[in-house]
């Protein structure tokens, strides 16, 4: 059959998304993924190039993006808009609607599927900003960490392919750095092989951090054995250090076999710049998928959970009890995930990647000889698609990057197309084969272009939550010249905070604070500053205040989905910040005054049990765990259940409650 591209609808078990977090996102979620200062006689082992990158432009805040908290552990039968590409060979199925994940590529003459399937969708709290799932190949773009567009909808359209069929280009608006980027889909007739051509624009004047990895979810038992052309590798765990090792075996262990370990980490192989860039996934019978590329996507990863309570609780955590487990086999930019690679203004990162079954000898594959292994999967490889083959692929498609996309199968957010027309004043950005029309413009972007066309920033029309604040110096400047309105204030100093002038933010929010209405937005920004400057017990009154104030505006003007959001974001940092400073009875009446659909929620009956830990109520705080409960928003890597239960009592943590993921912990 000659490849064809389908809409579908995918129907999956699935826990709804549920509304944006209304605060913005300050501080960022955690530091997981970043290295403790302790490592610093490590770093001089780095590679030159490494050294510089792990140090270059580390986020402080994830804004623009907001934080995504909102969903729960219930799941029903929903429809997700499908794009289908196919030929006679391999059938892929990708979801523009959640950052054009590709959830499934079955071979149909072996009838296996390549990836990992996650049989239903299941947000959890991975992500930079919060939710992210598990499965399929995931584009990761942005900065250190799941991307934020991992539930975000992308733009999608036909485009012609290089071989004269379709393709389907992917593409959107990267809000961390503010890059367009774009991930062209094709098969070509007769092929095994997926090909995926990826481009990063920087239409800016100055230099942008730039991040990429592909991770590709693959399935795991106790023979998947995990190959790349590598010796070495850099070890990175949860204890936050990073230290180069010997591949396969480390400590004793073969990690090139996931179950092999105890605790999740992250192998970061070391492969020579000369050497075919490859990484593969083969089960026992040497049956499996390979992901090759151009040399620019330099690369390779294995992460895995490991064999230990921690880690497989997580698994089941992510999908569904009496489910296989996975391993991820990822390909990136730079040696690390750690890093962020400069790309100069008006410059542009572009590669391609193929991805498709590899069948291999098993005695060869899973035999002592690490080289012996790694050379004959690199033959099967260069047999079923040859580096020439793979290079030239590139070359064809690079002409075919800036072709206008044709027929629209999904669209993206509106954020990209505001950026662009606000580029126009400079003389435009110059995005051939990635348009972001006026079209696409919502009502969240309706303030922002006000302010572009006219210098003022709207008052809110009714009363509620403040939208999303743009933070790019360029709207900075904008606001800092219009009318100094509470709400101009109120985003003003979120841009400033963002930039790290955290002085002036403070003297932003309050200047809009002696003239709002609506006091609790600026009065939460300010108790979180006061907090992050080490002033706990004036940031506990600010959060008591803004909870009040809130309370009050709630009762009389609202209600809704984003109110709601809005009162359990803010109850969670009230009730935090007001425990830090031993105000347990404060913390308390926050509590009782929050309706019962928020306390009943998993997170909060963990926040109750450390309230009743406060209030030296041990057997009360027990029985909540003893009732059990589910935060369905845990933390990667998180420890606070953990943390409470040991301050409760000395039997063991149970297994419902133990998503512990580093030894000693």
């Amino acid at each position: 059959m000659a490849t064809s591209v389908r809409r579908a609808v995918l129907t999956l078990p699935a826990a709804p998304l549920g509304p944006e977090n209304p605060l913005p996102a300050l501080r960022p979620l955690d530091q997981t993924h970043s290295l403790d200062q302790y490592d610093e006689r490590a770093r001089r082992e780095f590679p030159r190039d490494m050294a510089r990158q792990i140090g270059y432009e580390a986020l402080r805040t994830v804004l623009p993006v907001r934080i995504l908290d909102g969903y729960g552990r219930d799941r029903e039968p929903t429809g997700f808009d499908a794009i289908v590409i196919e030929n006679d060979r391999l059938r892929a199925t990708v979801l523009p609607g959640l950052g054009g994940r590709v959830h499934s590529l079955h071979h149909k003459p072996t009838g296996r599927e390549l990836l990992y399937r996650n049989p239903v969708f299941q947000p959890a709290d991975f992500a930079l900003n919060g939710a992210w799932f598990s499965g399929g190949i995931e584009w990761n773009i942005g900065a250190t960490g799941h991307t934020t567009l991992a539930c975000a909808p992308l733009n999608a359209a036909l485009v012609p392919a290089p071989d004269g069929g379709e393709m389907v280009r992917l593409w959107g608006w990267e809000p961390l750095r503010g890059l367009p980027f774009q991930v062209d889909l094709w098969l070509p007739d007769d092929s095994d092989f997926l090909h995926v051509g990826v481009r990063i624009r920087n239409p800016h004047q100055g230099p942008a951090p730039v991040y990429w990895w592909s991770n590709i979810a693959v399935p795991e038992d106790a023979r998947t054995r995990v190959l790349a052309p590598a010796d070495e590798a850099w070890h990175f765990g949860y204890a936050r250090t990073l230290r180069r090792v010997p591949v396969p075996e480390c400590q004793g262990v073969d990690v090139t076999y996931p179950l092999h370990a105890e605790h999740a980490s992250d192998y970061f192989y070391e492969v020579p710049p000369a050497a075919r860039k490859w990484i593969t996934s083969l089960d026992a019978d040497g049956h499996g998928l390979v992901q090759t590329s151009t040399d620019l996507l330099r690369g390779r990863k294995l992460f895995l959970w490991g064999a230990g309570r921690g880690g497989r609780r997580w698994q089941r955590w992510l999908t569904e009890p009496d489910t296989p487990g996975y391993a991820e086999i990822q390909a990136g930019l730079a040696h690390t995930q750690l890093e962020h690679v400069k790309l100069d203004g008006h410059a542009e990162f572009s590669w391609l990647e193929s991805y498709g079954p590899l069948v291999a000898d098993p005695a060869t594959v899973h035999g002592a000889d690490w080289d012996a292994a790694r050379a004959e999967v690199e033959g099967r490889l260069e047999s079923a698609l040859p580096r020439a083959a793979v290079d030239a692929a590139y070359e064809a498609w690079l002409p075919h990057a800036d072709t206008e996309p044709g027929e629209r199968l999904a669209t993206g957010s509106g954020w990209g197309a505001l950026e662009v027309m606000r580029g126009a004043m400079r003389g435009g950005y110059q995005l051939p084969g990635t348009p972001f029309d006026e079209s696409m413009l919502g009502e969240e972007q309706a303030p922002w272009v006000e302010l572009y066309t006219q210098g003022t920033f709207p008052k809110a029309r009714t009363p509620e939550p403040p939208g999303p604040t743009l933070v790019a110096p360029h709207w900075r400047d904008m606001l800092e010249t219009a009318p100094a309105e509470p709400l101009t204030e109120y985003h003003l100093g979120v841009t400033q905070w963002h930039a790290g002038d955290l002085a002036q933010a403070v003297r932003s929010w309050e200047r809009g604070l002696k003239l709002a209405s609506s006091r609790w937005p600026l009065l939460r920004c300010l108790a979180l500053a006061d907090r992050e400057g080490g002033n706990p017990e004036r940031a506990a009154e600010l959060y008591a205040e803004a909870f009040d104030d809130l309370c009050r505006e709630r009762e009389s003007d609202g209600d809704g989905e984003s109110w709601t959001a809005a009162t359990t974001a803010l109850a969670r940092e009230a009730i935090t910040a007001l425990l830090a400073a031993d105000r347990a009875r404060d913390a308390r009446r926050i509590f009782d005054r929050l309706p019962d659909g928020i306390r009943e929620r998993g997170r909060f009956r963990l926040i109750e049990a450390q309230l009743l830990l406060a209030e030296d109520e041990k057997a009360a705080a027990r029985a909540l765990f003893d009732a059990g409960f589910e935060v369905a928003d845990l933390r990667e890597g998180a420890q606070t259940l953990n943390e409470v239960w040991t301050a409760l009592t000395d039997d063991p943590l149970p297994e419902e409650y133990d998503y512990r993921m580093r030894p000693g912990n």
